[in-house]
C-alpha cells in the first residue's frame, strides 16, 4: 500500500449528459472493474462507487460479492484484492465521512474536469500536498461529467490532461490511470 493517502470516488450522480441536465448515470462493470483495479496498482486505500440508486448498490454489491467472496474471490485473487478496496456509498458527504473518519482529518477533494475551472490544482501542487501527508479523494464523474453543483462543492479542481489535438474526452478509466500515474507511479531512470 503506497504511504500517500489516496481515495478515489466515481460518481454517478450528480453527473450530466451531452444536454448538460444533473442525471444518474447507470454503473458499469468495466468501471468498476477498472477503477478499483487502478487503484490497487497506484496504492490507493479506498475507492468509492457513489450512486443514491438502490438497484444500483444492489448490482455494484453482487459484483464486490463475486470478486471478494463468490467463485471470482478463488478464481482470480489479484482481482480479489483490488475489489476489496471498493465501498459502494449513496453520496460524496458519505466517502468524505469514511475517509475523514479513517484518516482522523477531512480530505482534500479535488474533482476532475475536462472544463475549464478558475480553482485549477496543477499536478505539482496535488502532488506536494499528497506527499505532505494530506489524505485526498480525487473524484471521477462518470457520463459527462460532473454537474456544477458537485464542483462548486470541492476544495480544487484538477488541470486537465491534455492529449495531441483539440478532442479531450476520455474515458473515466484512461483518465483516472493517467492521473494516478502522474500522481503516484514511479519513474525509470
Amino acid at each position: 500500500m503506497s504511504p500517500l493517502k489516496i481515495y478515489l470516488a466515481l460518481v454517478h450522480f450528480p453527473v450530466v449528459n451531452r444536454e448538460g441536465e444533473t442525471i444518474a448515470s447507470a454503473v458499469t462493470n468495466l468501471d468498476i472493474h477498472d477503477l478499483a483495479r487502478i487503484g490497487c496498482t497506484y496504492g490507493a486505500h479506498r475507492c468509492y462507487i457513489v450512486t443514491p440508486l438502490a438497484d444500483q448498490q444492489n448490482l455494484v454489491g453482487q459484483i464486490v460479492d463475486h470478486w471478494t467472496r463468490g467463485f471470482g474471490a478463488a478464481r482470480n485473487p489479484d482481482r480479489r484484492q483490488a475489489m476489496e478496496t471498493l465501498r459502494i456509498v449513496a453520496d460524496l458527504d458519505e466517502a468524505i465521512a469514511a475517509v475523514t473518519a479513517r484518516e482522523g482529518r477531512r480530505p482534500l477533494r479535488i474533482a476532475t474536469s475536462a472544463r475549464q475551472d478558475d480553482r485549477r490544482l496543477t499536478m505539482v501542487e496535488l502532488r506536494e500536498a499528497v506527499a505532505g501527508g494530506r489524505p485526498c479523494l480525487l473524484v471521477f464523474g462518470t457520463a459527462s461529467g460532473l454537474a456544477d453543483a458537485l464542483l462548486d462543492d470541492v476544495d480544487a479542481v484538477l488541470e486537465p490532461i491534455r492529449g495531441a489535438g483539440d478532442y479531450n474526452h476520455l474515458p473515466v478509466r484512461a483518465a483516472a490511470a493517467i492521473i494516478l500515474d502522474r500522481l503516484a507511479g514511479t519513474r525509470a531512470g
